[in-house]
């Protein structure tokens, strides 16, 4: 699947685990399905949609973790 749809953000520990929760939590709410990869620096989360994709990216912008298109 093209990776149109992701983020690579660059968090561990309970960064990383915060995260899981808010992507499992946006995808739930716009009835989407959701998946993590591994980057080549960071950890690349993918989304179904656009829109579930902006919800997580603002989310990350509110925690103050860095991000990326990828």
């Amino acid at each position: 699947m093209p990776n149109q749809n992701c983020l690579i953000v660059r968090a561990a520990g309970r960064q990383l685990d915060l995260l899981r929760g808010e992507a499992s939590r946006i995808a739930k709410s716009n009835n989407v399905d959701w998946w993590i990869d591994r980057a080549e620096v960071g950890t690349r989360f993918c989304f179904e949609d656009a829109k579930a994709k902006e919800s997580f990216a603002l989310a990350c912008d509110n925690f103050g973790i860095p991000r990326q298109d990828g």
